[in-house]
């Protein structure tokens, strides 16, 4: 009886011992798929990280571009203004040489009765 004994728990052990490590090829075999999978989500998250920092980039650029376009902007308006204020004092300066014209008009016909008036003396 002994021997039967021990000779079943001799059959256990092996048969325990024997099925439950695991081999390196197994645990290649079963990681295998698994690195694959990471390798490709590795190269998905670099490509959007390439896009995300193109869109950054591009942010930035459109931010440059709205504070030179508002530069832009507000130059023109200035120009604007100056330009108003150019052509107020054109029209202003025209009208006081009408009006300088006007008076030497009158002034030369006043010159020209008195030399007639003269004369006829």
């Amino acid at each position: 009886m002994k021997k039967t004994v021990l000779l079943l728990l001799a059959i256990s052990l092996i048969f325990a011992f024997s099925t439950g490590c695991a081999t390196k090829e197994y645990v290649k075999q079963q990681i295998e798929p698994l690195v694959d999978r990471v390798s490709k989500l590795e190269a998905r998250v670099s490509a959007v990280e390439a896009k995300v920092n193109d869109l950054e980039r591009k942010y930035a650029e459109v931010g440059e571009a709205k504070k030179a376009a508002a530069e832009a902007k507000s130059l023109a308006e200035e120009a604007m203004k100056m330009t108003k204020e150019c052509c107020e004092k054109a029209e202003a300066a025209a009208k006081r040489a009408e009006a300088a014209a006007e008076r030497a008009e009158a002034a030369a016909a006043k010159a020209a009765k008195a030399f007639e008036l003269k004369q006829k003396k």
